[in-house]
């Protein structure tokens, strides 16, 4: 089969690419030099030629807080930038998988409760109205996998693993939000999910993450666990956080916990459990630099 893997240099693309790879298939990586999302005569062009048989599009702009004051841009990148792909793979006949998010919903169920696919969607975010747009644009297209996920890390790029360990080394302690929940999610295992889903026809919505519940200072505990630091983990709420920046902050669901029944109901295998993937992580991650600066105190989230 042929493949093209947009946004192929960030977190999840590289690590699909790698899958691919490893099952020998045939994949084109997509960059903005020859399938820039917001070029639509560029994405037709690349695509009509290539003629995939599937399109894995996790490309996005994910700078939650820049979003909120940069709207158009986002609406422009998640929302149109995916008709851009969806349109194009009308045009050959391809699959379509499209990477969302938990901040489709709003967080405000009871903590006991989970968010199922079919449950109303209301994003409190920029970003996650225009992960919302992207999602109804692909709605559209029968051949279409809808793919929600929460809390990524890969060994691409930024994330708040690698935040906690760079701050592990010259910080005693960090403050951590405690009153948001939701589920780890590690790229390797996403993207064997994506490409065993491409090679089936059973289309729809799903939401993906690896097993477990857990809060922002417990991931960052078990981070420091796992990686055998002796950071201090405070546990602080949201509204502290809040209450001590002076930039836009994009609210964020403080329950995040997303239900992958849908996934054994159609005999794809659920993530593995979010402390087995870490220390996977932890084995495959390369060393990171270590930064001279002196102890303190930080807030974060």
């Amino acid at each position: 089969m042929k493949y093209i893997v947009t946004g192929s240099n960030g977190a999840l693309g590289t690590d699909l690419v790698k899958e691919l790879e490893k099952r020998n298939q045939d994949v084109l990586k997509g960059t903005r030099d020859n399938i820039n999302i917001e070029n639509r005569e560029l994405v037709f062009k690349t695509i009509t030629e290539y003629k995939p048989d599937v399109i894995i599009h996790p490309a996005a702009y994910t700078q939650v807080d820049m979003c909120e004051n940069m709207e158009d841009y986002a609406m422009k990148i998640n929302g149109y930038g995916t008709k851009n792909i969806v349109d194009a793979a009308k045009e050959v006949g391809a699959k379509v998988i499209y990477t969302s998010t938990d901040y489709v919903f709003d967080g405000t169920k009871p903590i006991n409760e989970i968010y199922h696919v079919d449950d109303k969607t209301n994003p409190l975010s920029v970003y996650g109205k225009s992960k919302l747009l992207g999602e109804k644009i692909t709605r559209e297209y029968d051949k279409h996998f809808i793919v929600r996920t929460s809390w990524v890390y890969g060994k691409t790029g930024n994330n708040f693993v690698k935040t906690m360990l760079r701050l592990s080394e010259t910080h005693d302690e960090v403050n951590v939000v405690d009153d948001q929940i939701g589920s780890p999610t590690y790229t390797v295992d996403l993207a064997k999910l994506l490409v065993d889903m491409s090679l089936t026809d059973k289309y729809g919505t799903y939401n993906a993450t690896n097993k477990g519940y857990i809060s922002w200072a417990t991931f960052a505990e078990e981070i420091f666990g796992v990686f055998e630091k002796n950071t201090k983990v405070n546990r602080i709420s949201t509204e502290e956080y809040l209450s001590k920046q002076t930039k836009t902050i994009a609210p964020r669901p403080l329950n995040s916990q997303l239900s992958t029944s849908e996934l054994t109901e159609n005999g794809f295998e659920c993530l593995p459990f979010y402390l087995e993937a870490l220390v996977r992580y932890k084995n495959e991650l390369e060393p990171i630099k270590k930064e001279n600066s002196n102890p303190k105190k930080l807030i974060l989230k």
